[in-house]
């Protein structure tokens, strides 16, 4: 049965998550260490150790409760958005979307002195979803209810009575809303559309290019709880 969930996830989503746990267990049985895998630009430079440029996405932290959250808005919200109807068919299109985020933060990280941004990048992809998916209804923990627009506020403050810190958070969010404007909003406007995907990740996924714009929902829909 948890064999069938997997292969029934979509295939970026499966493989990130795929990426956390191998990281996790491997960390956990002492293969590696969390300090083989943390973002350090003198290292990445001066010894040129790359590899810390993708694995410090990949860490979210001991098994725990804190990871279980972690992994839970991972494949949710990442599953959420590549079958939603802005990504549906399209993994080209949505792993340009993760790459570029990804680009963005590590360029604005040595100003937050932070060395694992995995969070910051499930947080991204909450809040474009959240964008896109404004007047679906939630509900928090079954206390109160609300639209997904708000769905970042409520997990920003979730996340700040958890560990007393947002940054991670705000990243995620300046992040995508840096890429929500650039690829919805602008280009709605009459803008030009800066966000193309190259062509290569096409060619690998065997999909085609495509300048439709995703439309947010016409009328709010019941949607499972958001925790």
């Amino acid at each position: 049965m948890l064999q069938d969930w997997f292969q029934e996830l979509p295939v970026i989503t499966r493989t990130y998550l795929s990426l956390a746990m191998v990281t996790t267990v491997s960390c956990g049985i002492e293969l590696i260490s969390p300090f083989q895998l943390y973002l350090n630009f003198h290292l990445i430079f001066t010894r040129f150790e790359f590899w810390r440029l993708v694995t410090n996405f990949c860490y979210f932290g001991k098994f725990g409760l804190d990871f279980l959250f972690h992994m839970f808005f991972l494949v949710r919200y990442c599953r959420m958005l590549e079958e939603g109807p802005g990504f549906r068919g399209r993994p080209a299109d949505f792993l340009w979307m993760i790459f570029l985020g990804s680009v963005l933060m590590l360029l604005i990280c040595p100003f937050m002195k932070v060395h694992f941004l995995g969070s910051a990048l499930t947080f991204m992809m909450v809040y474009v979803w959240s964008r896109r998916n404004y007047n679906v209804h939630m509900s928090f923990l079954g206390l109160f209810s609300f639209t997904a627009a708000y769905l970042p506020l409520v997990l920003l403050g979730f996340s700040w009575l958890l560990h007393g810190s947002m940054n991670l958070d705000l990243l995620g969010i300046f992040v995508g809303h840096t890429y929500y404007f650039f690829e919805d909003v602008y280009p709605s406007l009459g803008g030009k559309r800066w966000i193309n995907t190259p062509y290569l990740l096409h060619f690998i996924f065997g999909t085609h290019r495509t300048t439709e714009q995703p439309q947010p929902p016409v009328a709010a829909e019941p949607h499972p709880h958001a925790d």
